[in-house]
């Protein structure tokens, strides 16, 4: 029996996806003919994940040791439980071990590769596999992969080159191919090119395509029409909560609230039950007080309160509330929580000292934040003038975590120094510290402050910067008039008047 095949047996024994079976078959190689394979066998593995990587280790080591392995369906079969099992760093050693020309030359191998790069946000990855095909154009498997990459990673513009490059070449988009075109299209706000997608779709014969149909719900909704929105979704012949949740999100992020509420109503009367994306996301409308304990109550006679996203947006919408107690109860009670629930009570707590403690007991339960922590962190210590601190976490997110800053996070170092009245420390974070030029939140941020204390030369200076990057921004004007008010240079006032008068700002 050849190697290629015995291994080959191995894998589709190990991985055969048995949904009650909480343990891998053994991989044996007992009786097998003696071969550089035999060497270092290893234990039963407890999960698929060490399987996978069991199997991998003995085929480096028998490339190592020059046995040639060249079999299509066994790569193949390994690239398919990489991509079930999310193991992309498995998919990277398997990768190494197909032979160029064989990757080349079998469009079924290539594409696989390609699928668990792009699932994976490994785009770079994905596009050189892509390049590489040699019959890409056989199907739109390989070309729909990437485009979903690309769509899944925020970029758009690329996947929408990559379709009209697609169908250039003439290959033909499929029921898997519009929904993620249909997504960038939503995702840049481009209804002139989700129109013609949509006609496209009518052309192919995928209109009463529900996945399809699904996204262009989702894509005239996130690009403002609504209306044609809800004349999709009318059409849709047999809805699924994809559909429904689809049209809720649409009518609640342009602040319908009645006609979501409808929709929800709809929904729960055509015998969908509301998941987890439905209630977050009816949770972020406007509601009142006495509509969200409803809801609550409802999630908690389902039995589903303790639901992450679910339980976020309960903490979210009691603060906005004014219910901080019911929003810490809800935090408090949570027997799990992932980065967006300590994200979500720290920043709801952003001005108050509890927001370091809420800071450090996440720091406690092994959680390692984010960007958007840092955030929030930063400007409590700002309103509570804790220049020490600030200064201490600002230093920790770029040395410990490798969190670069971004402009919202210099705008806070710039508000803790100019809040605390260390006007030249906030300055010189702009000219020493910033590794690109600031901006308006920034310079807003020092001109505030320079407001607060009376400085006057480092005013002019955000005020010179703000007229230039917010041309029309009466408040930036008003704030430097308000700065010489208060020092008295009546004549620089008038100055600052007549400038808004001739740029044609309303005073």
């Amino acid at each position: 029996m050849a190697v290629t095949s015995i291994i080959q047996c191995q894998i589709l024994n190990a991985f055969s996806f048995n949904k009650n079976q909480n343990q891998i078959k053994k991989l044996s190689l007992a009786k097998l003919s003696p071969t550089q394979l035999l060497v270092n066998q290893k234990r039963c593995p407890q999960t698929k994940l060490e399987a996978l990587a069991n199997v991998v280790d003995d085929l480096e080591a028998a490339v190592k040791n020059g046995i040639q392995i060249d079999d299509p369906s066994m790569f193949s079969s390994l690239l398919e439980t990489c991509f079930r099992l999310e193991a992309v760093e498995q998919g990277i050693r398997i990768h190494h071990l197909i032979p160029k020309t064989l990757l080349r030359r079998n469009v079924g191998i290539s594409s696989k590769l390609l699928r668990l790069y792009s699932s994976n946000g490994y785009i770079d990855e994905a596009h050189q596999v892509f390049d590489y095909m040699y019959d890409r154009n056989s199907s739109a498997f390989a070309w729909n992969s990437l485009i979903s990459g690309y769509t899944e990673t925020g970029l758009y513009e690329d996947a929408l080159a990559l379709y009209f490059q697609m169908v250039e070449e003439g290959v033909d988009p499929d029921g898997f191919t519009f929904p993620r075109v249909l997504k960038a299209c939503g995702g840049m706000g481009l209804i002139h090119v989700g129109q013609q997608v949509h006609r496209e779709i009518i052309r192919c014969g995928y209109v009463n395509d529900g996945f399809v149909l699904n996204g262009l719900v989702d894509m005239y909704a996130k690009c403002g029409d609504i209306v044609k929105a809800r004349k999709v979704f009318d059409k849709i012949p047999s809805k699924d909560i994809v559909s429904w949740n689809s049209m809720l999100t649409g009518y609640v992020k342009h602040q319908l609230l009645f006609d979501a509420l409808v929709i929800f109503r709809f929904m729960i009367q055509d015998g969908y039950e509301p998941d987890s994306i439905s209630i977050s996301t009816i949770l972020t409308a406007e509601l009142s007080q006495k509509l969200v304990s409803q809801i609550h109550g409802w999630v908690l006679r389902k039995g589903t309160e303790w639901n992450l996203p679910i339980a976020n947006s309960l903490i979210l919408v009691y603060t906005n509330h004014g219910r901080l107690d019911l929003a810490r109860w809800v935090f408090d009670e949570m027997p799990e929580r992932d980065l967006v629930s300590w994200n979500t009570i720290i920043s709801v707590h952003k001005n108050h000292r509890n927001a370091l403690s809420y800071f450090n007991r996440m720091l406690n339960s092994n959680t390692s934040p984010d960007a958007i922590t840092f955030v929030s962190v930063l400007t409590a210590c700002a309103h509570l003038r804790l220049v020490k601190d600030g200064e201490m976490l600002f230093s920790k997110m770029t040395e410990k975590y490798g969190i670069i800053p971004s402009m919202e996070h210099y705008a806070c170092l710039v508000n803790l120094y100019g809040r605390a009245g260390l006007i030249v420390e906030a300055y010189k974070v702009i000219t020493d510290k910033m590794q690109f030029a600031a901006g308006p939140t920034v310079w807003g941020a020092l001109l505030h402050a320079c407001y607060v204390y009376k400085n006057v030369e480092i005013g002019e200076i955000a005020a010179e910067n703000l007229f230039e990057l917010e041309p029309d921004n009466d408040h930036n004007f008003k704030l430097l008039m308000q700065i010489y008010g208060k020092v008295k240079r009546v004549h620089d006032v008038e100055r600052v008047r007549v400038m808004m008068v001739t740029r044609g700002i309303d005073c």
